[in-house]
């Protein structure tokens, strides 16, 4: 029996595949839990329309990204800190008040899980924060840290 799977089933498929099951597996499990429909055309053609609407999604989730990168590539975010000698900080600038500073200056919100920062910020001057907004777009934010 022709199954297409709605959720994952481990060991078995993915979310959206189509495989052959055997009948009783499919009666008593799959659909007994709503893992899985019979693939009759119907079910076929509306699984093909979701599969459209996602790939749809993905392509205008990628665009937005790209406009967002062109704007984070151009910014520049200010934030002061007290510092010490040789241009040390008193403590550190993380991601999180990066995430802040942009929203207030500038009203663009961005997760601070997104800045790939592998240490926080602990000097004085420019700081390029890498900043993943898609699996394929990576934006790049300066960051000036000068002394309060």
């Amino acid at each position: 029996m022709k199954v297409i799977f709605l959720k994952d089933v481990k060991g078995t498929a993915k979310k959206g595949e189509i495989k052959e099951v055997s009948p009783g597996y499919a009666q008593n499990f799959l659909f007994k839990n709503n893992v899985a429909v019979e693939a009759t055309p119907a079910n076929l053609s509306k699984l093909e329309g979701q599969k459209k609407r996602a790939a749809q999604d993905a392509a205008e989730e990628l665009k937005e990204a790209q406009v967002l990168k062109e704007k984070l590539d151009n910014i520049t975010v200010e934030m002061k800190a007290k510092s010490g000698e040789g241009g040390r900080l008193f403590g550190s600038i993380t991601t999180k008040q990066i995430a802040e500073a942009l929203n207030k200056s500038e009203g663009i919100k961005v997760d601070r899980r997104k800045m790939e920062l592998p240490d926080a910020i602990r000097a004085l001057g420019y700081t390029n924060v890498p900043v993943k907004l898609h699996p394929e777009v990576t934006a790049t934010l300066k960051v000036h840290v000068t002394e309060e």
